[in-house]
């Protein structure tokens, strides 16, 4: 049985995931804002523009009222209907344009998200909500100059200069696009308005971080630990902290203090599974990473861990290598081709004499591709005319007297 740790020999942290690496879980940029109430304009005389309703008809603002009513007892459809109604009777209606793009978002409808945050921002580019969401989409996406760009826009909006989301959001922005010298003075202009602010003490902890910086962030993320001791996001990040001070003892303490706060924390998950792994801990490795296909069914990192997990554990318990094998494959079903599925296959298959055909095909496929290393190539070459010597013994005894023998 062979453990293949190829993908752990790349344990750099991102806040994109690439490979089966430790993940920062850092909430700076912020989440989905609650549905908007009424802007303070509703409750005064309507807009000239609006479009009188007839009598029996209803206003813009009970239109409003009722679809919020909607959104808040979980009748999406309802709300989508009523805000758009209220649209039209007022077109000028910002947080109903607004909040027809959470309503898309709640529902999983991203790019009808960002069409609609888009719309809101034509109506007022200085509303702070839709740029906060339509950016947190753009990065999601991976898309960081555009975020960038609609960040710095909307802080030169009036009386927007000192927005504090918006800045940290920015400065999130700079740091994940490597832009570290605006990132951590962005965040030190909002210290400078607010020197408590979580946020911004995360962002500067990481920006440390990624620079190799450990001490540093260290200092800050027990800093913002003081300030907000509950929020899962900086014991996780420390947890990455005190990896690279190989302090194990306190990253794991921070990762399973994240947990502990959040259970359904996914980055904390895979981190704590990845560092199980690293030290061979299994058990503990399988079930944070069961943990985390049950949270993110379709991240190929979540299988990949669970399957090395599961593998691990072959020579104590050769019942798991089906298990394995069926995780790996999941991995494949989401990245076609990839070696390190691939081989995991090979060599999981290889424990169970009852799929020995599959795992001489995965094995094949394992020393054929150009991602394997030469280590591994060789291995599962070996391992592969074993299995194929066997095979063959096995049918020569199965095949009746005198029969031939293929």
């Amino acid at each position: 049985m062979k453990v293949l740790f190829s993908a752990l020999r790349k344990l750099v942290v991102t806040s994109t995931l690439f490979g089966l690496g430790f993940s920062v879980g850092c909430r700076t940029v912020q989440g989905r804002n609650p549905i908007a109430p009424a802007l303070p304009a509703q409750v005064a005389p309507p807009p000239a523009n609006e479009v009188p309703a007839p009598p029996e008809e209803k206003s813009a603002d009970q239109l409003f009222a009722e679809a919020t009513a909607a959104y808040e007892s979980g009748r999406d459809e309802d709300a989508r209907s009523l805000f758009t109604q209220a649209l039209k009777r007022n077109p000028t209606l910002v947080n109903a344009q607004y909040n027809l793009g959470v309503i898309a978002e709640r529902q999983g409808e991203v790019e009808q998200a960002r069409t609609a945050y888009q719309a809101a921002l034509k109506i007022e580019p200085s509303h702070a909500p839709s740029a906060l969401n339509l950016g947190r989409i753009c990065l999601s996406n991976g898309e960081l100059d555009p975020a960038i760009d609609l960040f710095e826009a909307s802080i030169r909006q009036p009386a927007k200069e000192y927005e504090l989301p918006l800045l940290n959001n920015l400065a999130a922005a700079y740091r994940m696009a490597h832009k570290y010298a605006k990132a951590e003075a962005t965040s030190r202009a909002v210290l400078a308005k607010r020197t408590d602010d979580v946020d911004a003490l995360k962002n500067l902890a990481l920006v440390y971080y990624e620079q190799g910086r450990y001490r540093l962030a260290q200092l800050v993320g027990v800093t913002a630990e003081k300030i907000a001791p509950n929020d899962p996001g900086i014991h996780n990040d420390l947890g990455l902290v005190y990896l690279k001070l190989d302090q194990r003892a306190h990253a794991l303490e921070e990762f399973r203090r994240a947990l502990a706060l959040e259970p359904r924390f996914a980055s904390a998950h895979r981190n704590l599974g990845v560092l199980a792994l690293a030290y061979r801990d299994y058990p503990t490795a399988q079930k944070s990473f069961a943990e985390l296909v049950s949270l993110e069914p379709r991240s190929y990192e979540a299988h990949l861990g669970f399957g090395y997990a599961l593998q691990g554990q072959l020579v104590r318990d050769p019942s798991k290598a089906q298990a394995a094998a069926s995780e790996f494959e999941k991995a494949l079903e989401l990245k076609p081709d990839n070696a390190d599925a691939i081989c995991g296959a090979g060599w999981s298959y290889s424990e169970d004499p009852e799929n020995w055909n599959k795992a001489v095909a995965y094995l094949d496929k394992c020393r054929s591709s150009p991602a394997t290393a030469a280590s591994e190539r060789r291995d599962a070459e070996a391992r592969q005319e074993k299995l194929g010597q066997l095979l063959r013994e096995e049918e020569g005894e199965d095949a009746p007297a005198g029969g031939e023998t293929r």
